[in-house]
């Protein structure tokens, strides 16, 4: 069993989607096991988003994902991090097929409801960034 980070977005939670979003990843038949609702600081959205944070866009990123707490889960499952990203879709909402999490509810490329590990190496450094060990229960 591998792991990853899921944290639904300020849209997911203003569109009520949570209950979709959850449902659809046990139906799919991964374990939710930890999360949490926080707010973003500064820092930690610095940390997080440290590949793009140079970028002219950066602010934007950090305006919108501090504008409301977010909800932060840890999922396990076989494949987990790949399985994952396949049943979100691509990052742009708009290019994402009906179907999946993103073609049904996200809106466009930062507005995406979900964000997900893209390797099982960033999932172990994003859970451990968001969780300590004894939130994590799996």
């Amino acid at each position: 069993m591998s792991k990853t980070l899921i944290i639904l977005k300020p849209d997911c939670l203003d569109q009520k989607h949570v209950g979709n979003v959850f449902d659809r990843f046990e139906k799919a038949g991964f374990e939710i096991i930890g999360t949490k609702m926080i707010r973003l600081t500064s820092e930690l959205l610095r940390a997080h988003y440290a590949h793009v944070a140079s970028k002219p866009f950066y602010p934007e990123i950090e305006t919108f994902m501090s504008s409301r707490p977010v909800i932060v889960v840890a999922l396990s499952g076989d494949d987990v991090v790949a399985k994952i990203r396949d049943l979100l879709g691509p990052t742009d909402s708009r290019k994402a097929p009906k179907g999946t999490i993103r073609g049904d509810f996200g809106t466009e490329m930062m507005k995406n409801v979900v964000h997900a590990s893209d390797s099982d190496e960033n999932a172990r450094i994003e859970l451990a960034r968001f969780f300590k060990p004894e939130e994590i229960f799996g």
